[in-house]
């Protein structure tokens, strides 16, 4: 073997001996969990759940830090570019993968080079909602009216590429009608629109299920192939316009080269949080959804498939954030 092959290949053992080795000992120190978005909403909600589940499993400390800012790339960048080491890991909700690296302009990094996947968490479906003055009691009804409308109806998102501006354009392709978007700063905004009547309809999360239920806006449908349990009255969009489905789904990703053995350990300690009752149960009271169990192949499919599925999508319809 010619000298610098054999240089090579004992540095790349060394490499991996000393990996395994690392591996053995992880974790010994506080693990930093990034999320995306501000404390108080959903997102930050599902990781602190898991996070304190992993920090018992783990026993070092599971640190959640808030890095807002363009749609979780920033918190997903700095995760990107950290130490492989399993101690800077990044709550993933799913549009920094689906969605972002189609909207935005130049993405700081590749998600599918520089990010891997640990383990898929919870998922979500949309509801969709109108104004209590819109005459349509279901979801057959909306669509005729949207059909007839002149000028179209208003609709409310959290912002532009969100789950729910492009499940509301998924749907007017779906069954072909023609709504107007109007974007809020975030869901909280949005549902104030809908309840005072600024626009007359809008996809929500778990959060606009208590307003439903309140009879301040009126529920037509979900956006699951299954029944959503907090809304179990509501039929699927797929019941009546078979084909359509919109999932949020929320996992747990490490810097790509992070050890398997590491990556291994962390995916052992999810899978025990997810299917613990208290967990489960926590979440569903949230409104934030239920346990998202698939085994890593799945996941890295649903993440390639919901990737080419939405940009599709944003392309047809053109959206761009700078």
């Amino acid at each position: 073997m010619p000298g610098m092959l054999r240089s090579i290949v004992a540095a790349a053992l060394l490499f991996a001996g000393a990996a395994v080795a690392h591996a053995q000992g992880y974790p010994n120190r506080p693990i930093r969990l990034l999320v995306g978005y501000p404390p108080g909403g959903a997102v930050d909600l599902i990781a602190r759940l898991y996070g304190q589940g992993l920090s018992v499993r783990l026993g070092q400390p599971v640190v959640v830090e808030n890095k807002p800012g363009s749609g979780s790339n920033l918190a997903a960048d700095i995760a990107a570019k950290s130490p492989p080491d399993g101690y800077t890991l990044l709550h993933g909700p799913d549009n920094v993968f689906m969605s972002n690296p189609h909207v935005y302009g130049k993405m700081p990094f590749d998600v599918f080079k520089d990010l891997v996947p640990i383990a898929s968490v919870s998922s979500n479906q949309l509801v969709l909602a109108v104004h209590p003055s819109v005459p349509a009691n279901n979801l057959r009804e909306f669509v005729e009216l949207a059909r007839r409308s002149k000028p179209p109806l208003l609709y409310a998102s959290i912002g532009n590429g969100s789950q729910h501006h492009l499940a509301m354009e998924m749907l007017k392709q779906h069954v072909g009608i023609d709504l107007t978007h109007v974007p809020y700063r975030g869901g909280g905004p949005a549902a104030i629109g809908l309840l005072s009547g600024e626009v007359s309809a809008m996809f929500g999360g778990g959060s606009l299920v208590p307003t439903i239920q309140s009879g301040k806006v009126r529920g037509l449908a979900t956006t699951g192939n299954v029944r959503n349990p907090a809304t179990p009255d509501l039929p699927t969009i797929a019941e009546i316009y078979p084909g359509y489905e919109a999932l949020i789904w929320h996992g747990l990703f490490a810097p790509a080269g992070t050890p398997q053995p590491i990556i291994d350990r962390l995916r052992a300690a999810i899978a025990q949080v997810i299917v613990e009752p208290e967990f489960r149960m926590r979440l569903a009271a949230s409104g934030s959804g239920e346990p998202y169990i698939t085994t890593p192949e799945e996941f890295t499919a649903r993440i390639r498939s919901d990737y080419e599925k939405y940009g599709k999508l944003i392309r047809s319809i053109g959206v761009k954030v700078d």
